[in-house]
């Protein structure tokens, strides 16, 4: 698979390419004037990270989706490139579904499904936090390591393009209203064919703690 970057002033992303090269796969692209308005003007942020801000939204439909805007200063485009690609062509039950993006320069966004519940690390982290006093069952959690171990099956062995995630932890994992985990965050994800069995890393990758050895 192919990623495409074209060549300005600094790298970017070529929408147009993108488009072209995974036709139907790809996901709807919206316009910034969209994002702000299904945000109504970022009313509610529901989370914070190095990569940019989550706010709550709804699409014109009803369906409440999360709306990640990207920080301006988040690189060429790379990781975006690989969210989108990587995430786009996706399906199953734990793995988050990507309903569009928006690229426009430097106004980046991905819109992502709505999770109730959060992520993962508000039930085991975040002290102070609502969810503090808030205890997950033994089996709950239980499901919850299946459901990861099954997206990362699906990842590894059930695409047509093997995608390692490289960032697997409680922060990228959602839960729905029945607390089922998806994996998210692909945008150190890395594609490669389905025959090898080793993958050439330049580098790090991920965050310090969960890197795969």
């Amino acid at each position: 698979m192919v990623l495409f970057v074209k060549k300005y002033k600094r790298d970017e992303f070529d929408v147009e390419a993108f488009i072209r090269n995974y036709g139907s796969l790809t996901p709807k692209q919206y316009t910034y004037a969209n994002v702000k308005k299904m945000t109504d003007f970022f009313k509610d942020k529901i989370g914070k990270g190095g990569y940019g801000t989550v706010y709550k939204g709804r699409l014109p439909d009803g369906l409440l989706v999360a709306v990640k805007v990207l920080s301006e200063s988040t690189g060429n485009g790379e990781d975006f490139v690989n969210e989108v690609a990587s995430i786009g062509r996706t399906s199953h039950v734990n793995i988050v579904t990507l309903s569009g993006f928006c690229y426009e320069r430097d106004k980046r966004a991905l819109i992502y499904e709505f999770m109730p519940n959060g992520s993962l690390d508000n039930f085991i982290h975040k002290h102070g936090s609502e969810m503090a006093n808030f205890r997950l069952e033994w089996k709950t959690l239980s499901e919850i390591a299946v459901g990861i171990a099954r997206g990362l099956e699906y990842l590894h062995r059930g695409c047509n393009t093997r995608i390692l995630h490289f960032d697997i932890k409680p922060h990228n994992i959602l839960l729905d209203k029945d607390f089922c985990p998806k994996i998210s965050d692909f945008g150190l994800a890395k594609l490669c064919k389905t025959k090898d069995s080793i993958v050439s890393m330049m580098g790090a990758r991920g965050t310090a703690g969960y890197i795969a050895p």
